[in-house]
């Protein structure tokens, strides 16, 4: 065999070689130079983990509502390949030790963190630390808009949810009378959203119901339940109180049932459904919304893991087979659930939690 020959082969064999390698490899810039042959990528060119962690941080641990998202993050972690969930809150809605577990969990190096955010504002910076540490970083439940977040994970549009508690409201007393708001976390981006959005309806729509300053109970059912009760006690004319949030709605009716008003005084509320089952069936709740929590944490889930692997949200997502059509709307970053669930004394019973 000549010289010549030799070295052709040598250089075939070169070639075939390096060919070989462009099914696996990426050049400089960290595009892909050939159709990958196996492992997700994400969108900055990287290798997408095959075990990665999104931990949710909710406003409060122990009550139904948060522990349904979470039951909702458990099955997207038993589906979705590679998931862990990791779930931890404050034992009250403190925004200082919710923040603290923001920051245990960069610690930990997760690869995403999504926060239900007691105080959006004091809260953006620990997001950003979050950031800064390469970590993903999303907002479920209420958002933190002002932050770096890259996703809020909406239950529902809030005009759908501010404008079904008024008129139900308003319904109820006949249009016309004395109302209050009895609401959660003066901070709380989502329930104030919602609130702006009653007053809205009431002074446009509902010019013969004169509506109180809001009162704010935190999470605690039982300081709404007295709320509720000193605002019978101080305007005897009162007759539609709302819980904002899943403990003030079953707060406010356990006080007019206590009172024994009911028919007098109306309320509605955002409760979970078996919290607002006996209160829908005596009727001292005129009527009760939400939505799917267990889904709202399925997507919650869904949506860390979309952000860790780079794969873009869509206009219209297919989460999963029962999590349809979801919406997201890239001008605001809003991955937004649904419609939101209108609960009955016929329909309330459905749910386990």
């Amino acid at each position: 065999m000549s010289k010549h020959t030799t070295r052709a082969l040598a250089l075939m064999a070169v070639g075939a070689l390096m060919f070989t390698a462009a099914c696996t490899t990426r050049n400089d810039g960290g595009t892909p130079t050939t159709e990958p042959t196996g492992g997700a990528t994400t969108s900055s060119g990287g290798e997408a983990p095959a075990e990665f962690t999104v931990a949710f941080v909710p406003k409060i641990q122990g009550i139904p509502y948060f522990e349904a998202m979470n039951a909702g993050g458990k099955k997207a972690e038993e589906v979705i390949p590679g998931l862990k969930w990791e779930y931890q809150g404050p034992t009250t809605a403190d925004p200082a030790a919710q923040a603290d577990i923001v920051r245990s969990m960069i610690q930990k190096k997760v690869d995403a963190i999504i926060v239900a955010p007691n105080d959006p504002d004091s809260l953006a910076p620990i997001l950003q630390e979050a950031k800064d540490a390469g970590i993903k970083v999303g907002t479920s439940d209420t958002d933190a808009p002002n932050s770096v977040r890259e996703v809020f994970v909406e239950q529902a549009t809030g005009d759908g949810i501010g404008t079904y508690t008024a008129d139900t409201l308003a319904k109820a007393m006949g249009e016309k009378g004395t109302a209050v708001i009895v609401s959660c976390g003066e901070t709380a981006e989502n329930l104030n959203s919602w609130i702006k959005i009653e007053e809205e309806t009431f002074k446009t729509k509902y010019p013969e119901i004169k509506l109180l300053p809001t009162v704010y109970a935190g999470e605690d059912q039982n300081k709404a339940t007295q709320m509720a009760t000193d605002l019978m006690n101080a305007n005897p004319d009162l007759s539609g109180i709302i819980g904002q949030c899943t403990t003030s709605a079953p707060g406010v009716a356990q006080a007019v049932r206590d009172a024994g008003r009911i028919g007098q005084v109306f309320t509605v509320g955002v409760g979970t459904p078996q919290a607002m089952l006996p209160y829908l069936e005596d009727g001292s709740s005129s009527g009760s919304i939400l939505w799917n929590v267990e889904d709202l944490g399925f997507l919650t889930a869904w949506a860390g893991a979309q952000m860790i692997k780079g794969e873009p949200f869509q206009a219209t997502n297919q989460v999963s087979d029962t999590i349809k059509d979801v919406e997201f709307r890239d001008a605001t970053k809003e991955l937004i659930l649904g419609p939101p669930l209108v609960l009955t004394k016929e329909n309330a019973g459905q749910f386990d939690y």
